[in-house]
């Protein structure tokens, strides 16, 4: 007896994009009232003009949601049409279960294969991939692919290295089956020996012993918050040199050139790293570098999705187009691929 193989599609496709963009604009100035800074400074060193932040009784699953119906509307389904869903996130309330799992309940469609990926603000690129290779394998038909981070719930208003660079949203796209080559192959990898360069304050189980000493203890030391931290030029220079030949191989590996695409979407980290791999990457004038990052800040796995949402919104590509997605960040990880936009 042999056992049967799965036959899927031998290509496949973004089919539509959806986008949650919190209502709360924060200014510059709004975030200089707890550190020491300026919108001068900011704007100078990250190209950051504002950013929204969720209130609080909006979630990491409430924003997926919303970027959802939108990317599955756009794609010309109904939520019963979706079969695996994944979310790519660091900042979902459990540890378990999934957001993607919460997800499929309120979107409608279980009973839906549904997981989380943690990769940072590469998880959009990594969920991806993900879904693409179950589309062709033949594992699922039609995925729904989220980038969402609350990031605002990990940052601490007074850390002057990163207060003023994180925010919230969420993006999303349903991947599905196509006759022609709509998402090129993955170009990923990681650094972990670099894993503290992105990290949290403190562990999980670190914050669990300082709780139970307290309740034993009124005089301890108060409760450290497990908010994000970063080495910022160890970043940056990793992101500068590292990224560029990242993204080339991922040109490489799709069979077309610079020349062949319409926009650039990167991870939404920092307006200089972005200019720098322009310049590395020897971009063409004609493709347009999506710099969502102005009012939206970093929202770690949702830029990409987000920036991508943008640039067809505001016409700067158009349905068809080639454009080159990258993320990276938290791991050291990074995934990078050329899609054609839906």
């Amino acid at each position: 007896m042999s056992l049967r193989s799965s036959s899927g599609s031998e290509h496949t496709r973004l089919m539509g994009v959806g986008a949650f963009r919190p209502e709360r604009v924060v200014t510059n100035e709004e975030v200089c009232r707890h550190i020491d800074s300026s919108d001068e400074w900011i704007r100078q060193r990250t190209g950051i003009e504002s950013r929204r932040w969720a209130d609080a009784a909006t979630s990491v699953v409430d924003m997926s949601l919303g970027a959802s119906i939108e990317a599955v509307a756009a794609a010309g389904l109904a939520p019963a049409d979706i079969d695996t869903v994944i979310v790519a996130t660091v900042t979902h309330d459990y540890q378990t279960p999934s957001a993607a799992a919460m997800l499929t309940d309120r979107l409608g469609a279980t009973p839906a294969a549904a997981w989380d990926v943690s990769a940072g603000c590469a998880g959009f690129c990594h969920a991806l991939a993900q879904a693409a290779d179950a589309v062709r394998a033949g594992t699922s038909r039609h995925v729904l692919v989220v980038g969402a981070d609350k990031i605002t719930d990990y940052t601490d208003l007074t850390d002057r290295a990163t207060a003023f660079l994180f925010a919230d949203g969420a993006g999303a796209v349903v991947v599905g089956p196509s006759d022609t080559p709509g998402i090129g192959p993955t170009v990923w990898g990681s650094d972990g020996g670099q894993w503290q360069a992105i990290r949290n304050k403190a562990s999980w189980p670190s914050v669990r012993e300082a709780m139970l000493a307290a309740a034993g203890d009124p005089e301890h030391e108060p409760l450290e918050w497990p908010a994000l931290t970063q080495e910022g030029q160890q970043v940056f220079r990793w992101a500068v040199w590292q990224m560029a030949p990242v993204a080339q191989k991922a040109i490489d590996a799709a069979g077309v050139t610079a020349d062949d695409l319409a926009a650039f979407v990167p991870h939404q980290a920092n307006a200089r790293i972005i200019d720098a791999m322009v310049k590395q990457l020897k971009l063409p004038e004609h493709v347009h570098v999506a710099k969502d990052i102005r009012t939206a800040g970093n929202t770690s796995a949702a830029s990409v999705p987000l920036a991508m949402h943008r640039v067809l919104a505001d016409g700067e590509a158009r349905s068809g187009d080639l454009a080159l997605l990258i993320g990276y960040g938290a791991g050291l990880a990074y995934a990078a691929q050329v899609v054609v936009l839906p």
